[in-house]
Protein backbone atom coordinates (compact mmCIF):
# COMPACT_ATOMS: atom_id res chain seq x y z
CA UNK A 1 0.00 0.00 0.00
CA UNK A 2 2.56 2.20 0.84
CA UNK A 3 4.65 1.96 -2.28
CA UNK A 4 1.47 2.66 -4.35
CA UNK A 5 0.74 5.94 -2.17
CA UNK A 6 3.40 6.53 -0.14
CA UNK A 7 1.40 9.88 1.04
CA UNK A 8 -1.01 8.10 2.56
CA UNK A 9 -2.16 8.26 6.25
CA UNK A 10 -1.42 5.83 8.85
CA UNK A 11 -5.70 6.76 9.74
CA UNK A 12 -6.58 6.00 5.56
CA UNK A 13 -4.08 2.94 5.92
CA UNK A 14 -5.67 1.54 9.02
CA UNK A 15 -9.33 2.40 7.16
CA UNK A 16 -8.48 0.38 4.20
CA UNK A 17 -7.35 -2.81 5.85
CA UNK A 18 -8.93 -3.25 9.16
CA UNK A 19 -6.57 -2.65 11.64
CA UNK A 20 -5.75 -0.15 14.57
CA UNK A 21 -3.91 2.98 13.45
CA UNK A 22 -0.95 1.25 16.23
CA UNK A 23 -0.57 -1.85 14.20
CA UNK A 24 0.15 0.24 11.04
CA UNK A 25 2.71 2.83 13.09
CA UNK A 26 4.44 -1.00 14.07
CA UNK A 27 4.37 -2.43 10.84
CA UNK A 28 5.55 0.65 8.89
CA UNK A 29 8.39 0.50 11.41
CA UNK A 30 8.89 -2.64 11.48
CA UNK A 31 9.75 -2.69 7.58
CA UNK A 32 11.81 0.46 8.31
CA UNK A 33 9.75 3.33 6.93
CA UNK A 34 9.77 6.71 8.48
CA UNK A 35 7.43 9.64 7.89
CA UNK A 36 9.44 12.28 5.91
CA UNK A 37 7.94 16.00 6.09
CA UNK A 38 8.20 18.25 2.51
CA UNK A 39 10.33 21.44 2.23
CA UNK A 40 7.84 24.08 1.46
CA UNK A 41 10.36 25.62 -1.05
CA UNK A 42 9.08 29.40 -3.01
CA UNK A 43 8.44 28.64 -6.83
CA UNK A 44 11.35 30.37 -8.78
CA UNK A 45 11.39 31.48 -12.29
CA UNK A 46 14.12 30.97 -15.05
CA UNK A 47 16.22 33.79 -14.71
CA UNK A 48 16.33 33.50 -10.74
CA UNK A 49 19.19 31.31 -10.27
CA UNK A 50 21.59 34.02 -12.23
CA UNK A 51 20.44 37.16 -10.54
CA UNK A 52 20.94 35.28 -7.13
CA UNK A 53 24.35 34.25 -8.52
CA UNK A 54 24.96 37.65 -9.61
CA UNK A 55 23.99 39.37 -5.80
CA UNK A 56 25.95 37.25 -3.90
CA UNK A 57 29.49 37.34 -5.84
CA UNK A 58 28.76 41.24 -5.42
CA UNK A 59 28.34 41.12 -1.78
CA UNK A 60 31.31 39.01 -1.45
CA UNK A 61 33.54 41.17 -3.51
CA UNK A 62 31.62 44.51 -0.99
CA UNK A 63 31.20 43.01 2.64
CA UNK A 64 31.61 46.09 4.16
CA UNK A 65 27.97 47.13 2.42
CA UNK A 66 26.61 44.28 4.40
CA UNK A 67 25.45 47.21 7.35
CA UNK A 68 23.62 48.75 5.14
CA UNK A 69 21.91 46.47 2.96
CA UNK A 70 18.11 46.42 3.85
CA UNK A 71 17.39 42.76 4.14
CA UNK A 72 13.04 41.82 4.47
CA UNK A 73 10.75 39.40 4.29
CA UNK A 74 7.07 38.51 4.52
CA UNK A 75 4.98 36.32 5.85
CA UNK A 76 1.55 35.77 4.02
CA UNK A 77 -1.70 35.12 5.83
CA UNK A 78 -4.22 33.35 3.65
CA UNK A 79 -7.88 33.26 3.99
CA UNK A 80 -7.41 29.43 4.16
CA UNK A 81 -6.30 29.69 7.74
CA UNK A 82 -2.92 28.02 8.56
CA UNK A 83 -1.74 24.95 6.68
CA UNK A 84 -0.68 22.71 8.86
CA UNK A 85 2.07 20.81 7.24
CA UNK A 86 2.93 18.43 9.99
CA UNK A 87 0.25 15.80 8.72
CA UNK A 88 1.78 15.81 4.87
CA UNK A 89 4.88 13.56 4.88
CA UNK A 90 5.91 10.82 2.38
CA UNK A 91 6.28 7.49 3.89
CA UNK A 92 10.15 6.20 2.53
CA UNK A 93 12.83 3.79 3.81
CA UNK A 94 15.55 6.86 2.67
CA UNK A 95 14.26 10.53 3.43
CA UNK A 96 13.78 11.74 -0.51
CA UNK A 97 13.63 15.36 0.10
CA UNK A 98 10.65 16.23 -1.35
CA UNK A 99 9.61 19.89 -1.85
CA UNK A 100 6.38 21.38 -2.53
CA UNK A 101 6.43 24.52 -4.59
CA UNK A 102 3.98 27.53 -3.78
CA UNK A 103 2.87 30.33 -5.69
CA UNK A 104 1.12 32.40 -2.02
CA UNK A 105 1.52 35.16 -4.20
CA UNK A 106 -1.34 34.37 -6.18
CA UNK A 107 -3.93 33.68 -3.58
CA UNK A 108 -6.01 36.81 -1.40
CA UNK A 109 -3.92 37.18 1.54
CA UNK A 110 -2.99 39.56 4.32
CA UNK A 111 0.75 40.11 4.23
CA UNK A 112 2.84 40.95 7.54
CA UNK A 113 6.59 43.24 6.18
CA UNK A 114 9.57 43.49 8.14
CA UNK A 115 13.29 44.63 7.69
CA UNK A 116 16.37 44.73 9.15
CA UNK A 117 19.05 47.17 8.55
CA UNK A 118 22.12 47.03 10.36
CA UNK A 119 20.99 46.40 13.71
CA UNK A 120 17.56 48.17 13.56
CA UNK A 121 14.16 46.45 13.36
CA UNK A 122 11.72 47.91 10.70
CA UNK A 123 8.28 47.00 10.88
CA UNK A 124 6.32 44.99 11.45
CA UNK A 125 3.77 46.46 8.17
CA UNK A 126 0.54 44.98 7.87
CA UNK A 127 -0.64 45.11 3.84
CA UNK A 128 -3.91 43.93 3.02
CA UNK A 129 -3.39 43.14 -0.58
CA UNK A 130 -0.93 41.06 -2.25
CA UNK A 131 2.72 42.61 -2.07
CA UNK A 132 4.13 43.84 -5.30
CA UNK A 133 7.33 45.84 -6.67
CA UNK A 134 5.17 49.09 -6.27
CA UNK A 135 3.87 48.00 -2.73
Amino acid sequence: MVQRSPRLSTRRMASHIGVSRTQVWRTLHEEDLYPYHDQRVQHLEPGDHAQRMDLCRWITAHPELLSVILFTDEASFTRDGINNSRNVHTWSHENPHETRVTNFERRFSVNVWCGVLGNRLIGPFVFHNNLTGNT
